[in-house]
């Protein structure tokens, strides 16, 4: 508690006093950017691995960063993002897992929780759809390689959760809102994100295009400013496929950074999703 004290102090005289200005617009509303989903869990701070400031992002954190579908509980996920995309009219969502996620371990050992943690494992069932489908699908799987599959699976299926909203489906058929899927390496600081494309987990620059007129950011520029995405490079202990080159309409000819999954693992994710939107 000393420690926490002590912060509110340098916070205001360090921090505050030299941001009077933001902190002045940000007393008469918040016009955040990006609704943030991400994990509970104290080695992630989303402005920090996005270096955002105070206001840009409007954040929901939770064991597992899950998003119960539609009435299908009472917690306050629902009602933050249906707030998020109507009132404050935000058009990017961003759902963050991380590397060793002890949410996720759970998951692949629900009924051990049951007696010590019932609360956890109640909130965890609202995972069942990645639990069933990794244990279905991912039997040859184990350690560490089981756990990497779920939080990737995970993220996914939160993003079908999403969609069960009524404010995000209109949103999305009227091709006002973007859901990206992130997972963020806590040993090396990157990020990798779900490309719908080629159905795998991608540097998230690969991913840079303006939606609305679909075209390539011009080299060098970020396509949209309401977009704060983190260029990184994938892992290199995780570098399994050759990299792919950017292609045509003034982009660089650098390598884009290989895929982190294996190409039946980015199958069976492909499978996973379409078959959960079904």
């Amino acid at each position: 508690m000393k420690k926490l004290i002590k912060g509110l102090g340098e916070f205001k005289s360090n921090y505050f006093s030299t941001h009077l200005e933001l902190f002045e617009q940000l007393a008469h509303g918040q016009k955040p950017r990006v609704l943030f989903i991400t994990c509970s869990d104290s080695r992630i701070d989303p402005n920090l691995i996005t270096q955002t400031e105070v206001g840009e992002l409007f954040v929901i954190r939770n064991a597992g960063n899950i998003i119960p579908p539609f009435k299908a509980a009472n917690g306050g996920e629902g009602a933050t993002l249906e707030y998020a995309v109507h009132a404050l009219g935000i058009e990017q969502i961003v759902v963050c897992g991380h590397s060793h996620c002890g949410a996720m371990k759970g998951l692949l050992q629900l009924n051990k929780l049951q007696e010590e943690m019932p609360l956890v494992y109640d909130w965890l069932q609202h995972a069942e759809a990645t639990r069933r489908l990794v244990k279905d699908n991912y039997s040859n799987y184990s350690g560490e390689e089981l756990l990497e599959v779920t939080i990737a699976e995970n993220v996914l299926t939160q993003i079908e959760n999403l969609k069960t909203y009524p404010v995000i489906h209109s949103k999305l058929h009227q091709g006002k809102l973007n859901i990206y899927g992130w997972i963020y390496h806590i040993e090396t600081g990157e990020i990798l994100a779900y490309d719908p494309e080629t159905h795998a987990y991608v540097a998230p620059q690969s991913q840079l295009i303006d939606f609305k007129s679909q075209q390539p950011p011009t080299p060098g520029q970020f396509a949209s400013t309401s977009a704060p995405l983190v260029a990184c490079e994938v892992p290199n202990q995780r570098r399994t496929q050759p990299a792919v080159t950017k292609n045509g309409n003034g982009a660089s000819g650098d390598a884009l950074p290989p895929l982190w999954l294996s190409p039946e693992q980015q199958e069976r994710i492909y499978r996973g999703s379409s078959g959960r939107s079904q």
